[in-house]
C-alpha cells in the first residue's frame, strides 16, 4: 500500500522493578510534542502508593532553564501481564496513554519510553546529563527499535 511504513511490531523490556524505577528522572530528549512545548529542565518523579498506582509528576520551566516552574500530576497504572514494562498513564480522567519502557538500563541510570504508534519517544536519565557514549548506545537501541533518531530534540536541562 501506498504512503504505509512497515513497522516491526514495539517490543518492551522484559520486566522492570518498579520499586528502582521510582524517583527523579530527567529528560535527556525527546520527541517533541504539544503539551511539553517551551519546556526545558524537563523531569518526570513515579512514587509508588499503596492505592494501586504510581503517582507520577511531570516538571518543567518554560521558555528557559530558569523559566517559571509548571508541573502536573498523574497516576501511572501497570498493564496487566507486562511485568511493568506497559503502564497506562493518566493525567486527565478518563483519558489514559501507552507508557511502554522500550529501553532500561541494568542498573536502572537510563531508559527510554515509546508509545505503540511511535509518535512519542523520550530518553531519561537519572542525571541531568548523559555520558555520549551512553547516548550514541541508547540511539542505536532507538534505531534497532524503528523509531527516528533524527526526530529527537535535546532537552536544555540546568546542571545540578
Amino acid at each position: 500500500m501506498f504512503g504505509c511504513k512497515n513497522y516491526q511490531k514495539m517490543e518492551t523490556v522484559n520486566s522492570v522493578d518498579l520499586q528502582k524505577y521510582a524517583g527523579v528522572w530527567y529528560e535527556i530528549a525527546s520527541y517533541p510534542t504539544i503539551f511539553q512545548k517551551g519546556c526545558t529542565n524537563t523531569s518526570a518523579e513515579y512514587q509508588l502508593t499503596d492505592k494501586g498506582y504510581v503517582k507520577v509528576i511531570n516538571r518543567c520551566n518554560k521558555d528557559s532553564v530558569d523559566g517559571i516552574a509548571k508541573s502536573i500530576e498523574g497516576k501511572a497504572f501497570v498493564v496487566e501481564n507486562s511485568n511493568n514494562s506497559k503502564l497506562k498513564v493518566q493525567f486527565f480522567w478518563p483519558f489514559k496513554g501507552d507508557y511502554w519502557i522500550i529501553g532500561l538500563a541494568d542498573d536502572y541510570s537510563w531508559a527510554v519510553v515509546s508509545h505503540p504508534n511511535r509518535k512519542y519517544l523520550w530518553i531519561l536519565s537519572r542525571t541531568p546529563v548523559m555520558d555520549e557514549s551512553v547516548y550514541k548506545k541508547v540511539i542505536q537501541l532507538i534505531k534497532d527499535k524503528g523509531l527516528d533518531p533524527d526526530k529527537l530534540k535535546k532537552t536544555m536541562q540546568k546542571p545540578i
